[in-house]
């Protein structure tokens, strides 16, 4: 049995996160077109078009530490998209579907933020300078894409929600 160290954690996170920004990537349509608000829908094309992008970096990662990028099934993640599935589901053409939907999507954003985290730490302690620096581009962009949705949903999301409610 191969004996397991920070090197192969971190590897193993990595698939991780690969795997679960492949899996965000192919969901953000369905979000934009779930979605009712038209600043919520360019807030998904936008974060779409960075998931590209960081999936590009996460594959820099695997070729500095000479892995093939390979993702690792991520229960974690299959089940926060599932949640934004059943949201976009059960409250379609309601007034809260919005607010649910921007909900799931910082559940994303937060789980993409431990990650990342974690990640950019870890490479820090292994020597990973090259690593740290992709790593911590793609942290900056979720912790962003996290506060750019918590001022749609304070700015007109959550109070359309309500409003169409009363």
């Amino acid at each position: 049995m191969a004996e397991k160290t920070l090197n192969t954690l971190f590897h193993d996170t990595l698939r991780d996160i690969y795997y679960a920004e492949r899996k965000i990537l192919k969901s953000l349509p369905k979000m934009k077109r779930a979605a009712q608000s038209e600043e919520l829908k360019a807030a998904f094309e936008k974060h779409e078009t960075q998931t590209e992008g960081q999936i590009e970096r996460l594959e820099r990662v695997f070729e500095i530490i000479d892995k093939t990028p390979r993702g690792k099934t991520c229960d974690a993640i299959n089940g926060i998209l599932a949640e934004g599935d059943e949201i976009a589901e059960e409250y379609k053409d309601n007034p809260a579907l919005d607010a649910g939907l921007l909900a799931a999507a910082q559940a994303v954003e937060h789980y993409e933020i431990t990650r990342y985290g974690t990640l950019k730490r870890w490479a820090q302690v292994l020597g990973l300078d090259e690593a740290v620096k992709l790593l911590d581009e793609t942290l900056q962009e979720e912790s962003q894409t996290d506060e750019d949705l918590t001022t749609i949903a304070d700015a007109s999301i959550n109070d359309a929600a309500l409003k169409d409610a009363a």
